[in-house]
């Protein structure tokens, strides 16, 4: 298994079952209903889980929520705290509408405070970190690795929060004293206050994976500068960290009424519900994870178009069988999803069900292959229409079948009893 790391910008090669794999995953900050490109690495991460686990690997996949940040204040002064729990119920609820499960852990980030306290601890105590007026920084200049991961040039990095208190423009913040309208505080060796955002990952992440773990991942935007200085906190502190950066591309909305500037994007929940779940996870099948993926109705009603495609095949007989190697080979040269679909399309196209329906399975796409019963009547229809057909009254027989068309379904001729085939109309 060959996964692309930003670190290096090459290939690093995962050993051999059944070596433990942690996956860390940066999810959302929760103030809003969440857009569907932030379902992205939720999707993309679950699903590398479940194809290491179907090799053999052990795997523990960890995808944490930021219930505390300087976004949630802004949208909600005074009432953060309630905001960032309804909006973590709302992405709970709506992450899960995906029906891939959901992670072995969600850490919060109100629930790791103690473990954040105690690693900037260790970081003043290194030399790495510095308390001003009740703020805790992490010097930059102390990490000589600084820029590596995004390619930033120490000395080029602007500054990314202002205090002059800071010792150095570039410095960020690892605690901040509590400001007026923030809700949310404890209590520090340094004040009361509250964690920056980078460190809450370093430790969520060491939390659940310890110190050195297989896989960080997030999406193209959190390289710099949230995982340059979460790579920075945490090796300063002596954890050897990921071994392979993982980096999703943005999801962009290319339909002619949808912009984020507008505030218009679709929410994951809009998308469930138009388009359902099976069409929304070809859809994600589609794009290589490395990459963007454009968002439109046309681009959705493509993906409902290839999740039809494999209903009808898994409709019919099998006929052939597949190499499942050839799917292995997509998913294990960085996981290649969009190569891996084009085998699914062939296996459809020559009728390799078996293979299908254990591809299908493995991307949360299983219910493609489920049959939905006739209602009686439209039973008794068809039963009626192969009586027509066998008296030859091939009038009759057509009027039949155009009533069970408008009944919502499709009559198809099968060379065994009963003779007929019913399969639910797509809407």
């Amino acid at each position: 298994m060959r996964l692309q790391d930003t670190l290096t910008g090459s290939l690093v090669e995962l050993p051999p079952p059944p070596e433990p794999v942690g996956i860390y995953v940066c999810g959302p900050t929760v103030y809003a209903r969440a857009h569907i490109g932030n379902a992205r690495p939720f999707v993309v991460f679950t699903w590398l889980a479940r194809w290491l686990r179907h090799q053999g690997y052990d795997v523990k996949l960890v995808h944490n929520i930021t219930d505390v940040n300087d976004k949630i204040y802004e949208a909600a002064p005074g009432r953060s705290a309630g905001l960032a729990r309804d909006a973590t119920a709302w992405y709970l609820e709506d992450t899960a509408g995906f029906g891939l499960g959901m992670p072995d852990a969600q850490p919060l980030a109100t629930e790791t405070v103690p473990e954040i306290v105690e690693l900037i601890g260790t970081l003043i105590e290194s030399g790495h970190a510095y308390a001003a007026d009740g703020d805790v920084y992490f010097r930059v200049a102390s990490f000589e690795g600084y820029g590596a991961l995004s390619g930033q040039r120490p000395d080029q990095v602007e500054e990314q929060e202002p205090n002059p208190a800071k010792e150095d423009p570039r410095d960020f913040a690892l605690w901040k004293a509590t400001k007026e309208g923030e809700d949310t505080s404890w209590e520090s060796p340094w004040g009361v206050g509250r964690p920056g955002w980078h460190i809450e990952c370093s430790a969520m992440a060491a939390k659940e994976l310890g110190p050195e773990f297989w896989i960080h991942g997030g999406g193209l935007d959190l390289v710099f500068p949230h995982h340059e200085n979460e790579r920075a906190q945490s090796v300063a502190a002596g954890h050897p960290f990921a071994r392979i950066w993982m980096h999703n591309g943005m999801l962009r909305f290319t339909g002619e009424k949808m912009s984020k500037s507008l505030g218009n994007v679709e929410t994951i929940r809009e998308v469930l519900d138009e388009w359902g779940a099976q069409t929304a996870l070809v859809f994600f099948l589609t794009a290589h994870w490395r990459k963007p993926i454009d968002f439109s109705p046309a681009t959705m009603s493509a993906a409902r178009a290839q999740a039809e495609t494999f209903r009808n095949a898994l409709r019919g007989e099998r006929r052939a069988a597949g190499d499942w190697s050839e799917l292995g080979a997509a998913l294990e040269d960085d996981f290649n999803t969009p190569a891996a679909l084009a085998v699914m399309h062939e296996w459809a196209r020559t009728g390799a069900l078996d293979e299908l329906r254990r591809s299908l399975a493995l991307f949360g796409l299983e219910s493609l292959g489920a049959v939905e019963a006739a209602p009686a009547e439209v039973v008794a229809l068809a039963e009626a229409r192969v009586a027509a057909r066998d008296a030859r009254d091939f009038a009759e027989a057509d009027r039949l079948r155009d009533s069970i068309a408008g009944a919502g379904w499709e009559v198809r001729d099968v060379a065994d009893a009963p003779f007929f085939q019913l399969v639910k109309r797509a809407t």
